[in-house]
């Protein structure tokens, strides 16, 4: 089975190997038809990278690497 990618950008670095990113996602509601945005935020590891706010990157799913941390930083999309 393929492990996830999703596409976000970073809305904190201020850990030595964690960056948080956020992630938006269009929804349609049931009833009304109307579109929204809803949006989430995930703890991404990153070894090494320099990686700044506002930057757009791919997060991929793998083994919880800590409590709250179960993403990787693949690469940054432009």
């Amino acid at each position: 089975m393929p492990k996830k990618q999703l596409t976000g950008n970073i809305v904190s670095a201020k850990t030595p190997k964690t960056v948080v990113v956020q992630v938006e996602s269009i929804k349609i509601h049931k009833k009304y038809k109307k579109r929204f945005k809803r949006h989430k935020k995930y703890k991404a590891h990153v070894e090494g990278a320099d990686y700044q706010l506002g930057d757009r990157v791919v997060i991929e799913e793998t083994r919880p690497i800590s409590k709250d941390k179960h993403w990787i930083v693949v690469a940054k999309k432009n």
